[in-house]
């Protein structure tokens, strides 16, 4: 590897390099203890140690070569290598290109500026296929080197950054080095003959988080496979734990979310995959998410400034925020103010000319945002007007209109003081009104508001009909469940006793499932829907069921409602640190996943009374998941004393059932006909009633210091730990359904079972022009979910088979798979392929015969053995005839009759069965 040239004092560099080669201008070295017998002695392994250490790989590199200024101490490395053959062919080139130059030359001057830019040049050209494109390019290709030449991991395989620290084995920490990669985490250390080697693969891990302890003061936890691992002395802790979460978080996305990575270039190629690409992508999702913009926007910009609140007449400082299509911000402590202002709103953008370095907004509606103290404001406000005006011609002027006038005269003032629509203030007294419960005549348009529903529906004018139109006469499975739960939801509501309640709901719904086929319908979303349709219009429905299920509730609604569980994991986690006597009483905390399924699912709509259950909605669209985990924490402390009498689970779900059944609402307009709770029995109504505002505003009192940042971090968590436990409970399945049919035992089917997933996880990813794991299905059966193709199956032939040896495996490995495949799909699951494995390692001699023959089989004759090759049947005479023979005795015609015969001829019976094993 040619190197930037740096200046190396030889005089204390000799007793760590032996001189290997040299010339008037050129010097050849070998690290001291490389390539000598016993490694060098002492001085080879403190040299191994310091290399292990060292920062530089061009300094631990086994091989160097060095540009010499006669008459001095100062010499240029300018190539190391990893092996002679490496730095030989370095060597060869400088001979050949360099040395009959160099002697025109009248002054070392000359000679040492010459030898300095063609390295240059040559480092500049190699650089156009490297992966170096990191900040210091020179030292992340010293440490790709490094990386490949102690792990041995295939080419392909792409490193991300790397980093210095201490891996902990028992007490005793070890420094070295941590490479983090697109399908591995790897440590390496060297002390004083003591190597270290870990290879961890991102899909294995269940647990990653940051820990610390009476010994270490922090630390980033790694469990794999029931192992735990220990890394600290990071110099940037937070941002090494940020980029290793989302590695691990996008090798466990590969298995369950195919779409989101065959639509995404960057996570489609894993060679686009940088350090610095996942910082950003890391950043705008959690822009996205704070701001409740559309998906697709990243964050471009941040700039620190100081916004100009009117109605206060005060300056609150935070952050601009800037991407492609809105400007955003967001005060220092993320709840006293913040700010959404759409390009396609933006009429003006002009800026001052004192030293306040002031920015003026100004949008229709007659409003003007101004910000101070904005670094480079000048280059800003050309950037916006730019994009404002790339904006206007993109979007249409949809606003909604208003139909009710605000019932409530503090929203008036509100709206007076805060501004109205997208680019309202939203304040402190903005949520104070949101918990006393949003009036019933502006729940449409402020639900639209605070979801992010209004931009997705601006910048798809038409999109809805469209849709509706298209999936209008559409049947299917999703539509079949749509009918039969149309007339499930909110029966007792007016508005869903006639033909025009249900058609809008089943037009909504039909067309989400049309829009989405990944999720279709799945129930829970009817009840959802019916609420959103009584506040808010047809279209506007549907883009707060979008908005629900693909940004504020993701993955949710689906066959594994992975999203589901992994906000129960989420809200146990905060029951375990906000109510720790409750921890202590309930043993299991499988009960609370069992109680809080229906809360998440459909925002405590199922549990509590309709009147009550909007007023949860209108905190839900405020202040997303963290309001429904707020009121989940609230509930479970209300019925604390209950519950802690309680003595089994059924006692518990009873207690917190009459608490729902005498939740009201005194406030809600609704008439006694529809409300719920005025059905109740006597029982009930002799029970303390609870006013939802009350219970929601106590839940914001004691568990509003909840971040939402750390909800976002519990989330990255627990999805490794949910989503291992749901691939490990497939495997069992898988296995204990296999192992009814095969010989091979629990263990041999579970070290199967990981080559056959890997196989098909790891080819694919690594094989670019292949999708990502295009045969792996979560909607199949467990049994199926998981297939292989011809190739991966020779793959794993190769690796397996007791047969490899032959001269014709592939041959042998291509007729096993033809035989295997009985549905003629070019694919076969893990029964099917571990039942051949069974045959060719436990099998009798007379089963293997058996295979072998029905291999040869050509496919014109397949139809006429009806038996399944697995069972191993004894062969009949006419078979064993046959296979003596080599020969068919009734072909079809002499063609095919030739072509089996010639098939039998390559592969010798006495070859494959002597002792295969």
């Amino acid at each position: 590897m040619w190197l930037k040239p740096e200046e190396v004092l030889l005089k204390n560099a000799l007793k760590l390099w032996l001189m290997e080669r040299s010339n008037d201008y050129f010097v050849l070295q070998r690290r001291r203890g490389y390539e000598e017998e016993g490694g060098g002695g002492l001085t080879g392994l403190l040299v191994g140690t310091l290399d292990s250490v060292l920062d530089s790989t061009a300094k631990v590199a086994p091989f160097r070569i060095l540009h010499q200024t006669p008459d001095s101490q100062v010499y240029l490395s300018i190539a190391c290598g990893a092996n002679r053959e490496e730095i030989t062919k370095h060597w060869d080139w400088l001979e050949q290109n360099i040395m009959k130059t160099l002697s025109v030359f009248d002054s070392n001057e000359d000679i040492t500026n010459f030898v300095q830019g063609k390295i240059r040049g040559l480092i500049a050209e190699e650089g156009k296929h490297s992966f170096a494109k990191e900040d210091d390019p020179e030292k992340f290709r010293e440490a790709l080197l490094k990386f490949e030449k102690c792990f041995g991991l295939p080419e392909q395989e792409k490193l991300v950054t790397y980093y210095s620290c201490s891996y902990w084995k028992g007490r005793v920490p070890c420094q070295g080095w941590l490479y983090l990669s697109t399908n591995f985490l790897s440590f390496y250390s060297f002390l004083l003959g003591s190597e270290i080697k870990l290879i961890i693969s991102w899909d294995e891990v269940s647990k990653l988080e940051k820990t610390s302890n009476v010994i270490l003061t922090e630390s980033i936890h790694v469990c794999s496979q029931g192992e735990n691992h220990y890394f600290s002395m990071f110099l940037h802790i937070n941002k090494t734990y940020l980029l290793m979460e989302q590695l691990a978080n996008y090798a466990i996305r590969r298995l369950f979310d195919k779409e989101t990575f065959d639509n995404d270039p960057v996570l489609y190629n894993p060679l686009q995959i940088t350090k610095r690409g996942l910082e950003s992508r890391a950043h705008s999702e959690q822009f996205n998410a704070f701001f409740r913009l559309p998906k697709g926007e990243s964050l471009k910009e941040v700039h620190e400034c100081f916004l100009w609140v009117p109605f206060s007449h005060f300056n609150t400082h935070g952050k601009m925020c800037i991407s492609e299509n809105y400007i955003c911000f967001a005060s220092q402590d993320g709840n006293h103010c913040s700010v959404i202002i759409p390009l396609r709103e933006v009429l003006a953008i002009d800026k001052t000319n004192d030293s306040s370095k002031s920015v003026i907004i100004s949008i229709k509606g007659k409003t003007a945002f101004r910000f101070h103290e904005v670094k480079d404001f000048e280059q800003l406000v050309a950037k916006l007007r730019l994009r404002c005006g790339a904006a206007s011609t993109q979007y249409h002027d949809i606003s909604p209109e208003l139909k009710e006038k605000m019932k409530e005269q503090s929203w008036k003032i509100l709206f007076a003081e805060c501004g109205r629509g997208v680019s309202m203030f939203r304040t402190k007294k903005t949520r104070d009104l949101v918990v006393r419960g949003i009036p019933e005549t502006l729940r449409g348009e402020l639900w639209m508001l605070f979801s992010g529903a209004v931009n997705d529906m601006a910048t798809n004018p038409g999109y809805y009909a469209e849709v509706v139109e298209q999936s209008l006469g559409t049947s299917n499975l999703a539509t079949e469940e749509i009918e039969r739960d149309l007339r499930r939801s909110l029966p007792e509501h007016p508005a869903f006793q006639s033909d025009t309640g249900i058609s809008a709901l089943r037009r909504v719904l039909t067309a989400y499932a049309y829009r989405n086929p990944k999720i279709g319908y799945c129930q829970a979303m009817n009840i959802l829907t019916s609420v959103l349709l009584l506040y808010a219009k047809e279209e506007e429905a549907f883009w707060l069921l979008v908005a629900v299920c693909e940004r504020m509730l993701p993955d949710y609604f689906n066959r594994r409602i992975i999203g589901a569980l992994v906000d129960q994991a989420v809200f146990e986690e905060l029951i375990r640190d906000h109510l720790p006597q409750l921890t202590e009483h309930m043993t299991d905390m499988t009960f609370f996943s069992s109680v809080s399924l229906s809360w998440f699912l459909t925002l405590f709509i199922s549990v509590l009374p309709i009147e009550s259950a909007v007023n949860v909605v209108d905190c839900f669209f405020y202040d997303g998941i963290k309001s429904i985990l707020q009121l989940g924490l609230a509930i479970l402390d209300y019925n604390l004393d209950k519950l802690l009498t309680c003595k089994d689970d059924a006692e518990a779900v009873t207690a917190l059932n009459r608490f729902f059944d005498n939740v009201t609402n005194k406030d809600s307009p609704l008439p006694s006909n529809v409300q719920q709770g005025s059905n109740m029995s006597d029982e009930k109504t002799s029970l303390t009633r609870v006013d939802i505002t009350d219970l929601i505003r106590e839940s914001n009192e004691k568990y509003g210091n909840i971040r939402y940042e750390d909800i976002h971090s519990m989330r990255y968590r627990n999805r490794l730990y949910v989503i291992q436990t749901l691939e490990e409970t497939t495997k069992q399945n898988v296995l204990r359904v296999v192992s009814q049919d095969v010989n091979l035992s629990l263990r041999e089917l579970d070290e199967l079972y990981v080559i056959f997933k890997k196989e098909l996880f790891l080819s694919c990813y690594w094989c670019l022009g292949c999708p990502v794991l295009k045969h792996h299905d979560p909607s199949l059966p467990y049994l199926e979910q998981y297939q292989i193709d011809c190739q991966q199956f020779r793959a794993l032939y190769h690796l397996l088979s007791p047969w490899a040896h032959s001269a014709n495996r592939d041959s042998l490995a291509l007729w096993t798979f033809r035989l295997l495949d009985e549905n003629s799909d070019c694919l076969i699951n893990f029964k099917e392929f571990s039942s051949a494995i069974d045959i060719m390692y436990n099998g009798s001699f007379t089963e293997k015969i058996k295979l072998l023959f029905k291999m040869h089989i050509p496919p014109a004759y397949t139809e006429v053995k009806s038996k399944d090759a697995s069972k191993g049947d004894e062969l009949s005479k006419e078979e064993l005839l046959y296979f003596s023979q080599l020969h068919v005795s009734k072909p079809a015609n002499e063609k095919e009759a030739e072509s089996a015969k010639h098939s039998l001829e390559k592969v010798s019976v006495y070859s494959v069965f002597k002792d295969p094993l």
